[in-house]
């Protein structure tokens, strides 16, 4: 039997290092499961991944390219298929994640006849992708699939490639050598890249120069944590973590101040207001009123993209460079500062705070405390745990109240902040370290939204993993939590109930119902009984915590600004104000009352 062209197809991405495919099966992606089912018969297949919606699909593949640094790929058919992968792909795209999307289209033959399903799509994909192309012979799928990997993996971003329902079923046709045709080969080596040996002296006569030296580390800087640390101590400086590098470095490190803008600490903001020098290092945080005043600080920044050299603050040095060689490059040049009153000063603050978030955490609620939630979990995580949140008030506890551990992984939708990310990222971590606990921290908005489906998801493949430590912990506060919070003290509007409340759904239960193990928990001195429980089941877990809305999920400085359109608010009729005013809230706005006010 002729090799169809979907089966060399299959056979490429295979050569690729592909091994596995996150998706939801459609005739216009047909011949691309049989050739899969093909392959897997012969003992050379990818393992393809049934999800429940093909938005899920895409967030799976950029949590696994988050979490093992590969490649993530899902599939599609075309028409509304293809359309639903759109925001998983931005959630990629927005966080730098390498991700090849595959999608049926229409066959070739009625293309151009607003035949059923047929849509345009390298145009609907033209956004967000960094390549994207149809293919229309068979000798072209070669290439496209290498150009198409190839640029995903080098450029840390998108590439879709469609593929017409009758090619996929065309014998394969090798590339002629002839012209008119290209020939393509696999392989990708990321290479090294370091700036000129002039431009590392001017950084570190910048870095050098400064007294009270402010470090602010993303995800570009994963692998470069051991010289972080050394850039730090040799310069006395403190470290703040952007969102997407949380777990860059642990939170037990006296100098790490923890997550910086409107879901950061109080230590951050205080040491980016009081720098005189900033060193950014693969960060592309969105929040420059959180930065230093422009003009107060000198600043170098470290990126291996070009385009976000510059973007947030101006810098003297923009240094172009992968970010562990290029500290490796730069460490010899820094001198060694004496002086240990910033850093220490800093040390002390970061030590108040941890103290400040205990007490806020044990407060008093109705019924639960969702800070208490997350901080309770922490102590309790092994060490080799991943962590995903979502978006929405549980990411403000995520970002302030778990304190990341050296070995453990975290991560959630950053630029684009979407909802419904935190259970597909999970299973995708499962899926890639399944002998490694994976907690996924869900609003009951998101599980309502899209995450509910995909524990049918789990529950289809859970007994594959060996170890079935997967949490969902539900915040039930039947509240669309984050909205309301930025209605009150954003816009100065009370809670809109028709627009924030959701119904009460018995996530526990829906897990008990699918074969799951599901823990209810309204009483916070059960908490850290339930999260050990939870943490040694043999099954996946929900964990359904009903937690108070009116705990306030408010930047570490809250303005006064903030908080005049904050009290407005509550005497506009909220129908929360005397509980919002008399717990958590009070306790923030009084940074700013008057008899504060310097």
């Amino acid at each position: 039997m002729a090799m169809k062209t979907s089966d060399f197809f299959v056979e490429r991405l295979k050569a690729w290092g592909v091994t596995r495919i996150y998706g939801y099966p459609g005739d216009g992606i047909n011949g691309v499961l049989g050739a899969i089912q093909r392959a897997n018969k012969a003992g050379a297949g990818i393992e393809f991944i049934q999800v429940r919606h093909e938005e899920m699909a895409a967030f799976m593949a950029a949590g696994h390219a988050k979490f093992t640094g590969e490649l993530g790929v899902c599939l599609s058919t075309g028409g509304p298929g293809a359309t639903h992968l759109l925001t998983g792909l931005y959630d990629a795209k927005m966080d730098h994640a390498p991700v090849l999307a595959i999608s049926g289209q229409a066959e070739t033959t009625s293309r151009g006849a607003n035949y059923q399903q047929e849509l345009n799509l390298d145009r609907v994909f033209s956004d967000v992708a960094n390549f994207v192309q149809e293919a229309a012979a068979p000798a072209q799928v070669r290439h496209l699939v290498d150009r198409g990997v190839r640029i995903a993996k080098a450029q840390n971003g998108v590439a879709v490639l469609i593929l017409p329902k009758d090619l996929q079923d065309e014998p394969w046709q090798a590339p002629q050598h002839a012209h008119g045709f290209t020939h393509s080969g696999p392989g990708y080596q990321r290479p090294k890249v370091v700036p000129y040996d002039e431009d590392l002296q001017r950084a570190a006569e910048v870095l050098n120069a400064g007294k009270k030296v402010a470090i602010l580390i993303g995800s570009g800087a994963r692998g470069a944590a051991v010289e972080v640390v050394q850039a730090a101590n040799l310069l006395g400086a403190g470290v703040a973590k952007a969102l997407l590098g949380k777990d860059v470095l642990p939170d037990d490190a006296p100098f790490v101040t923890g997550s910086i803008g409107l879901l950061g600490t109080k230590p951050s903001s205080e040491m980016m207001n009081n720098c005189d020098t900033l060193l950014m290092i693969g960060s592309g945080f969105p929040w420059t009123e959180f930065l230093p005043e422009e003009g107060k600080a000198r600043a170098v920044q470290i990126d291996i993209d070009p385009s976000m050299l510059g973007l947030r603050y101006p810098c003297e040095v923009h240094l172009h460079g992968d970010a562990a060689e290029t500290l490796r490059a730069l460490l010899p040049l820094l001198k060694h500062k004496d002086d240990r009153s910033w850093q220490e000063g800093i040390a002390r603050q970061v030590q108040e705070w941890w103290q400040i978030m205990e007490e806020r955490a044990m407060a008093p609620a109705k019924p639960v405390n969702p800070q208490r939630v997350v901080w309770e979990m922490s102590p309790l995580l092994p060490e080799d745990a991943i962590v995903t949140s979502d978006s929405g008030s549980c990411a403000n506890w995520f970002a302030r109240d778990y304190r990341v551990k050296q070995g453990q992984r975290a991560s959630l939708s950053g630029g684009l902040a979407c909802m419904g990310a935190a259970v597909p990222y999970a299973i995708a971590a499962k899926f890639a370290f399944p002998h490694k606990p994976v907690v996924a921290l869900v609003g009951d908005g998101a599980m309502q939204m899209n995450n509910m489906a995909e524990l049918i998801t789990i529950q289809k493949y859970w007994q594959g993993w060996g170890d079935g430590r997967l949490i969902v912990c539900v915040f039930n506060n039947q509240d669309l939590n984050q909205v309301t919070w930025e209605q009150r003290v954003m816009e100065g509007n009370p809670r809109f109930e028709a627009s924030q409340d959701i119904p009460n759904v018995h996530y526990a239960a829906f897990a008990e119902m699918l074969g799951l193990k599901g823990i209810f928990v309204d009483d916070p001195e059960k908490l850290s009984a339930a999260w050990q429980e939870a943490l040694s089941s043999d099954r996946p877990v929900v964990l359904e915590v009903k937690t108070d809305p009116e705990v306030a999920p408010l930047p570490p400085h809250i303005t006064f600004k903030q908080a005049k359109s904050f009290m407005t608010s509550m005497l506009k009729g909220d129908r929360g104000a005397a509980q919002v005013i008399g717990d958590t809230a009070s306790q923030l706005l009084n940074e700013v009352l008057p008899s504060k006010k310097k």
